[in-house]
């Protein structure tokens, strides 16, 4: 059942500690991959070895992911993120006394996909927590403007923890020891992911649940619309992947290899800092072109690693990437926010984390064999070919909008209601809480013309 409305903020619903238990919590899923590379590359001597046990961590992401989504829309958050979280903690307590004991090949690899498949995915439960109050509490009135800050401060919270996590990787590594960053994300899954599990705002998207019969199929969100931002995710991420791979892989051939979190902290500060202005674009620049514009900015700077020179050059061109970086990654969670189908905010969320993380893992595992196998130059390149991939995958999000609009203008003509407008990008649809049980904006379109 739907929650009162009431004027209080978006903050005043969650309370002032949410947020940053919220953040903290991210924290864990975004060092597990950098952490078992980092890990297994000091200890065996193979940046090849450590981006296969990290791509192993993605796999596990990317298979658990739409299940745990699907079991958080049915049963809610807390019955499904306490017990993931404690096992997570756990498994990631016990991966370096399983390194440094010389186990073979094969159990790292293993113990490093049951960390990926146990990953408490806080980022995405978080994202849909947010839209749940918004939807359900907040007045019609504060909606579209509290949505678009929300959705701003969720990608740079995302993109912060992305860069912060490989940062605290490389100083843990660097001044403690190469086993820290992985223990000290055990404790933080332990600790903090249980307590935002916990959290009341986990009851936002219990009515969500247990209101199955509003629930769209699964189906739904294996269509164009939401599969083309799932792709959006994994061109970044693998854009992640590929860029701290090969400056790692550069760094160690400088014998500065445990250096490169710090480095590659660089390219978050314009990121996070552009995904939090975000919110302040003017609505005529719509989010299909926002994805091409920054989308290209990212392909520049790539362009400029790989051709870098010099350790400035190298801080530039992170810089560089940083400002498309940030801006895309809030314009496609954007999207999925709109676009996710009704009763599957958390089974969207979470496809989009998980190809994120999975194309991370991918790309650490290519660019470390391709830096060991082929040379360090030729792994540089890699992030222009993710920059690239996510500029196409724009252009295909912009042909799957326009034909959603002739689709709907065609079904709004042949019921006889003439010229009905589709809604846009930029619209607070809100994961189909408009039309309950719309799965699309054409569909909210039809469904509301066949009640009318």
């Amino acid at each position: 059942m739907a929650q009162q409305t009431s004027p209080l903020t978006l903050i005043q619903h969650t309370g002032r500690w949410y947020f940053p238990l919220a953040f903290v919590a991210r924290l864990p899923f975004a060092m597990m991959v950098v952490g078992v590379l980092t890990l297994v590359t000091e200890v065996h001597g193979s940046v090849a070895l450590g981006g296969l046990a990290s791509a192993a961590v993605g796999i596990g992401v990317v298979i658990a992911g739409p299940f745990i989504g699907d079991a958080v829309d049915k049963f809610g958050q807390r019955k499904v993120l306490v017990p993931v979280g404690l096992v997570n903690g756990l498994l990631l307590a016990a991966f370096p006394l399983v390194v440094f004991a010389g186990a073979s090949t094969g159990i790292v690899l293993g113990l490093a996909a049951l960390i990926g498949l146990s990953a408490p995915q806080a980022a995405a439960m978080s994202r849909s927590r947010v839209i749940a109050i918004i939807r359900d509490r907040l007045l019609p009135q504060q909606r579209q403007r509290t949505y678009s800050r929300a959705m701003s401060y969720e990608s740079a919270a995302d993109e912060t923890a992305f860069v912060i996590g490989p940062f605290l990787v490389g100083i843990f590594a660097s001044f403690l020891a190469p086993w820290a960053p992985v223990a000290i994300a055990a404790a933080l899954s332990l600790v903090f992911v249980t307590a935002f599990a916990l959290h009341p705002t986990a009851r936002a998207t219990s009515s969500e649940a247990e209101e199955a019969v509003e629930r769209a199929p699964f189906t739904a969100v294996l269509r164009p619309r939401v599969m083309v931002l799932v792709g959006g995710t994994f061109a970044i991420g693998f854009f992640f992947g590929a860029v701290l791979t090969s400056l790692t892989a550069d760094m160690e051939a400088q014998g500065e290899g445990s250096q490169a979190g710090l480095l590659y902290g660089m390219l978050g500060i314009g990121s996070a800092a552009l995904a939090l202005a975000a919110a302040a674009l003017p609505e005529r620049f719509s989010q299909r072109w926002r994805w091409l514009v920054f989308a290209a900015v990212m392909t520049a700077g790539s362009v400029a690693y790989a051709t870098a020179d010099s350790r400035s050059a190298t801080v530039v061109a992170l810089l560089v990437m940083g400002l498309g970086v940030g801006p895309a990654l809030v314009t496609i969670f954007s999207l999925a926010g709109h676009r996710s189908p009704a009763g599957r905010s958390t089974t969207t969320m979470t496809m989009l984390a998980s190809g994120l993380t999975l194309a991370q893992a991918l790309a650490s595992a290519i660019t470390g064999a391709v830096a060991e196998r082929v040379s360090v130059d030729v792994a540089l390149v890699l992030p222009v070919a993710a920059a690239v991939l996510l500029v196409v995958l724009g252009g295909l999000n912009v042909a799957i909008e326009r034909g959603e609009r002739s689709s709907g203008a065609a079904s709004a003509a042949g019921s006889g209601l003439g010229p009905v407008p589709v809604a846009d990008d930029r619209e607070p649809v809100l994961a189909g809480a408009s039309v309950p049980g719309a799965t699309t904006a054409s569909d909210a379109l039809t469904d509301g013309a066949g009640r009318s």
